[in-house]
């Protein structure tokens, strides 16, 4: 499909073909975004679970040493910001960090994978009108569902730290307090709404980050898809190609990180007492 689109000029349907969802449920749910998440998690908590079954107490192999770093890695990362116990915290910092990163790798796999897969299978015109992307974060569905999941958990701490009315208070009292029942209740309206905002931002910044970068990247890779489409262009085309894939992968790994170290972040700023 990228040879032809590139040879009659086809590259904006090239790439519109390649940013449209496979949808079902009256077009708002993304069954591409939500097939290959689920996938890439069940495949994560398989490779953990079977190293961790496999455990031993003696001189780790190669895979067993490289899940024992990731872990002690992450551990490390959460114990640095996160002051209270991780009993949960530091799986749920795993799971984000290592899904983010699964998710965030296939955009390394070819473009055009999908489709010549479907038309070895079922011909062209099937491939032509099959609609699979493979990058779920860079699905604004993905990431505001994953954010949204970490801001009820940030409600559901800054509960448990305060209370139930503790919480409530600190919504109309902070950050501008003012002694006496006059101040408190002018301060009251506004707390309450810089405390909104301050809540909204966070998931919202979360998920706006993680899918710009992926989403960007995505794009690139189409651009030099249907640069190396043509013949002129095809040694020029793989060179840019290699260098953006490797310099992705920094952004990849970079990406995950910063979402799974928010996310704990948002956390312990929860959990604190004020």
């Amino acid at each position: 499909m990228a040879a032809e689109s590139g040879a009659s000029g086809g590259l904006t349907e090239y790439i519109q073909h390649h940013l449209t969802h496979n949808r079902v449920a009256d077009q708002t749910v993304h069954l591409d975004s939500w097939a290959t998440a689920l996938g890439l998690g069940l495949l994560f908590c398989l490779w953990f679970w079977m190293f961790a079954r496999k455990a031993s107490a003696g001189v780790p192999g190669k895979g067993q040493a490289f899940v024992e770093m990731v872990v002690e890695f992450v551990d490390g990362q959460v114990k640095d910001v996160f002051h209270g116990s991780r009993t949960f915290i530091a799986p749920l910092a795993l799971t984000i960090f290592m899904w983010v990163f699964f998710m965030n790798a296939m955009d390394l796999l070819p473009l055009d994978l999908i489709g010549l897969g479907v038309q070895m299978i079922a011909g062209h015109e099937v491939a032509h009108h099959t609609y699979w992307r493979v990058v779920p974060t860079a699905d604004l569905n993905t990431t505001f569902a994953m954010s949204t999941v970490v801001f009820l958990l940030t409600i559901f701490y800054s509960i448990k730290a305060k209370g139930g009315w503790g919480f409530t208070k600190e919504l109309f009292t902070a950050p501008f307090h003012m002694e006496g029942a006059g101040g408190k209740a002018v301060m009251a309206l506004p707390n309450l709404a810089l405390n909104i905002v301050e809540y909204l931002s966070k998931p919202v910044s979360l998920a706006m980050r993680l899918f710009g970068n992926m989403y960007g990247g995505e794009l690139v890779f189409m651009l030099i898809a249907g640069l190396a489409a043509s013949w002129v262009t095809f040694v020029p085309g793989v060179l840019f190609n290699a260098a953006w894939a490797i310099f992705h992968i920094l952004i990849i790994l970079l990406q995950a990180f910063i979402f799974m170290v928010l996310s704990v972040v948002y956390l312990a700023m929860a959990h604190e007492h004020h």
